[in-house]
Order: C-alpha cells, then structure tokens, then sequence
C-alpha cells in the first residue's frame, strides 16, 4: 500500500522543499508535487498533514539511551541546586524505597557549578548524611567523576598508601585521607558495589527510554550501553530480545566498549562485527568504543597546559597510548570502526595521532571518528579535515560550557573551542548528538545550542563566539544525513528522498522561519520509522 503525504512542506536539502511525497514499504517512493503523485499512484491513500513541515528524523550519533531510561528510577538530583538540598532528596527517596535502596543508592546529575552559594564538590563527609549504612554513590552530570559516602571507602579499603587506578584516580582531603571523589577508570570499582538493575528493570527503562525519544522526533541513535566483558553483556542480550518482539520502535546502532584489547580480537574472529546487515534492520552492530580523557567540567579532560583555574592539573588520560595503539591496530586488522570520547585538546591529538597510526595518509575508510572534541584550535581542525576523520558534536553542551570553557580553559583558547560552524566551513564530517542523559536528548534543544550558542535564557545576547552560531538548514542537515555517515548508512538514510527509509518527523512549528529563541520549543506532532506512526501527540 502506498501512502501519499500531501500538503506539508518536506525539506529535501537546503533551499529545496517539496509539497508531497509518496511512501511504500518502509521508503520514500516519490517526493514532488500532489499532482505528480497523485498521477503517479493513484490508489494510494492519501494524507493531508495541514501544512506542517517535515524532516527527515532525528538520528543522535552518540548517547547512552538505556542510561536515559535508568534515570527515571533514580532520585533526581540534576535538580538540586545546592549540596544541602540532594542531602535531603537522596534521604527522602531512600525513606520512600526501602526495597530499591536496600544495597546502596547511585543517583547521576549533580553539578558543583550550577550550585548556589558554595560551588565546592560533595564529599564523603555530605554523603555520610545521607547514610552511613548503604553505599551512596553519586555521579556528577558528566558521568566521569563521581562521591562516595565513607564506607564505599572501606569497603574498597582505600587509604593514602593504595595505589591509584590506572587511568583514573580517588583524592585525598585535607586529613590524607580518600575524600569519597573518584575519577575516570576509578569510577567503576565505586560503582561495582551498588546491586545493578534487573534484567526486568532494564528491559522496563529502555522502553521508557524509546517512548521518550520518539515522542522528541528521534528515529535513528547510535547508543554506548554496551561494555562486553569475558561473560558477555546484558544489555545486548535485551536489545536482541526487544527486536525480536518487535519492540524496537527506532533504529538503534551499537558503540560497544570492550575490556581489553584480546577481547576485542577475540570477537572479531568469531564475526562478531561482520554481520550481515539490511538498511530495515532496527538493531545494528556499530564501532568500537573508546574513552580517552574525561569531562571539562570535572577538569578531567586531557589538556595541553594547565587548566586556567587549577595550577598543575592537566586532566586524565583514561586509555594509556600502549592500550589506545593496540585496540586501534586490531580494529585497523579487523576492519572495524572506532569512535573516541575526547574533549580536551591533547586528548584530541593524541587520538588523532592514533588514527593516522593505522589510517593511509589523508583517508580513512573505516570513518574514524572524534566524540565531543570540543577544546580544539584552528590548525588541530585543519588536520582533523585533511585526515578526513568525523566529528561527532554536541552543541547542547555550550548551554552549560558557554559559562565555563574560558575559565577552564583560558580565553584565547575558549575562542577557538566549539568550532562547529568553523568545521563545517573547513569540510570536515560533523554529525550531532547529545550524549543523554548528560543532557536531554531533546534535539530541539540541541538545534537551538548551534543556531543561537546562547544558554536557554538567551545569554549572552547574539551567542557565545556569534560566528560561530549555525544555518537551522546545516543544522538539520548534520543531525540527520551527518549522523547517517556516522554509520555508512547515508545512501539509505538522512534525506526524504526517493528510495530512502521513510523516517520523518510532522512538526507542529516550521522551524526554518520561527525566531531562533524559539526552536527549543519546538515539538513534533509524529514521528514515523519507516513509514510507520510510532509517536502521535493526539
């Protein structure tokens, strides 16, 4: 049965629109006008979207989406405005879930800078208010540094003389000993003592997690919740399931992280990555994962020089070169893509430098990317473009960063950061993603980010670094056809176009003519995969 979808404007690229188009088992089969298609198929049912425009749909090329979900169990402590006030909602929450609780309470979101008054980090001292009997373990909003209440501490038996985690470490307080704050690789040995969801529970928030980002105009994610250990991972094992049962109502595209580089080998040999696989299929095997530094509001990530604000730290370097090199060389061996968490500069080149290791000069068939880099120069840009390695950006970060990266960073430097407009003008592949739940995964939120580079109460007046505020059209264009390459899969997906998969968003607003401060507001009104209504407001 064909469907001919009429009366809409259908953006096909920029400065080109259509007033029709034509969908047939899971494509595009036309796009042009009514009469066209009316002639063209003329036992087609027909729609008339009442002048709403359309886009292709959302595809977010780097997020944690069963993360997304598990949130939703969790107190929310992105909320909290001060130290004193998650205190009193971390205790109210165990009060009221004693059974959830039982083992130990994780919650992710806080944020030292957002706090009013004292913008200190926790520490032990504050989680021990929470309880001094379950392990409180609390991330900040980043996800790459985290506070523990005391006995976490004991029950790691940590103390002065323990020797730091590789790639990561735990601080020592005023009184030499382990302050409850934990970075980077030492994140996980914190964690390993609070009891992990059920498999139900898993399986429940994924779901929560896909209706929520339907409902926001995502079709496509390319998700990190997978780290495959010698017992495999379950959370694969559920994603396999639910797309079985036909429970997968977007396409979703695996980053999977391994423990070692054997392990990575070891399933290349037995094929893991080299499935076959069709444009239709919800449930794809993506690249390998790698994180290479931490975050910039943690001072985690990996810088050239100090940070302007804290003398003698240069962040962390979370995969040493020798790890790095060796799970490059197997996926340059295996052919299998590799996608890197980095966001300062050195933590860029040195991943760069990585690349080119097992890249041919100036080429990179296996699509190489670079996630987040955001602190970056005019010349590492440069050669990012002649390596022709991808960026996967995030522009919803500037809501918060905007406010910070000179004073991490220092301003000379801050100025040549968050270059989207600069990359794409230089020809580099950029895509655009959200890495939620460190934000929201809303991408109206995110296209608002690169079009204005203004926080959500519209600071600073004509945006952040202003030339470097992007076309909504080059915008649409990277979180769509952009986040497609990211995948191979930009022949198939990322355009309305004839013979492409019928993913597409009804907006309420024409968010190529309202005021730019208003397209975060902006909200579907349905979302279809593959022809298919998945998310309908009425």
């Amino acid at each position: 049965m064909t469907t001919i979808y009429h009366n809409t404007k259908a953006y096909l690229e920029k400065g080109r629109f259509a007033e029709a188009f034509a969908v047939s088992k899971e494509r595009f089969v036309a796009v042009g006008s009514f009469g066209q298609l009316a002639t063209l198929y003329p036992d087609a049912e027909r729609v008339d979207l009442g002048g709403k425009t359309v886009i292709p749909g959302f595809n977010d090329s780097h997020m944690h989406l069963m993360m997304v979900g598990q949130n939703l169990l969790r107190p929310n402590i992105a909320s909290c405005r001060s130290i004193d006030e998650m205190i009193a909602l971390c205790r109210d929450f165990i009060e009221k879930n004693p059974e959830m609780t039982a083992g130990g309470l994780h919650a992710m979101g806080w944020n030292q800078d957002l706090f009013k008054g004292d913008n200190r980090m926790p520490t032990r001292e504050d989680m021990d208010k929470i309880s001094t009997e379950i392990p409180i373990v609390l991330e900040r909003i980043c996800g790459h540094i985290l506070v523990t209440n005391t006995l976490v501490i004991q029950k790691l038996g940590l103390s002065a003389e323990t020797p730091q985690f590789e790639g990561g470490e735990f601080k020592l307080g005023e009184d030499n000993y382990p302050n409850g704050i934990f970075c980077e690789n030492a994140c996980g040995y914190a964690l390993s003592l609070i009891p992990p969801f059920t498999r139900e529970q898993k399986a429940s928030c994924l779901a929560a997690a896909i209706e929520y980002a339907v409902s926001r105009g995502l079709t496509s994610v390319q998700s990190n919740d997978i780290h495959i250990s010698s017992e495999g991972d379950e959370n694969l094992d559920i994603l396999r399931e639910m797309d079985g049962a036909g429970k997968l109502a977007l396409r979703y595209h695996c980053q999977i992280c391994f423990d070692s580089p054997e392990l990575f080998e070891q399933y290349i040999k037995e094929g893991f990555f080299a499935g076959e696989r069709k444009p239709s299929d919800k449930l794809t095997i993506g690249p390998l994962k790698m994180f290479r530094d931490g975050s910039l509001g943690a001072r985690t990530a990996l810088m050239r020089n100090d940070y302007a604000d804290e003398a003698g730290n240069r962040g962390i370097e979370a995969a040493s070169p020798e790890v790095m090199g060796a799970f490059c060389k197997a996926a340059a061996e295996g052919g299998v893509q590799v996608v890197t968490h980095v966001i300062g500069d050195e933590a860029i080149e040195r991943t760069v430098s990585d690349y080119e290791a097992v890249c041919p000069p100036g080429e990179n068939p296996l699509r190489h990317s670079l996630v987040h880099c955001q602190i970056t120069d005019l010349p590492m840009l440069e050669r990012i473009v002649r390596d022709k390695l991808l960026i996967q950006y995030q522009p919803i970060f500037l809501e918060y960063d905007l406010h910070i990266v000179a004073q991490r960073a220092g301003e000379a430097l801050a100025k040549t950061s968050y270059a989207f407009e600069t990359a794409r003008k230089l020809g580099a592949d950029i895509s655009f993603g959200t890495d939620s739940p460190v934000e929201d995964c809303n991408p109206f939120l995110n296209c608002y980010c690169a079009v204005t580079r203004s926080d959500y109460e519209g600071y600073p007046e004509g945006g952040y670094c202003p030339d470097e505020r992007m076309d909504i059209s080059d915008v649409i264009d990277a979180y769509t056809l952009g986040s497609a390459r990211c995948q191979f899969a930009e022949e198939y997906k990322g355009r309305l176009k004839e013979g492409y998969l019928a993913d597409f968003v009804v907006l309420k607003e024409d968010i190529f003519t309202v005021c730019p401060q208003d397209i975060k507001g902006i909200l579907p009104e349905a979302t279809f995969v593959g022809g298919v209504k998945v998310y309908s407001e009425k």
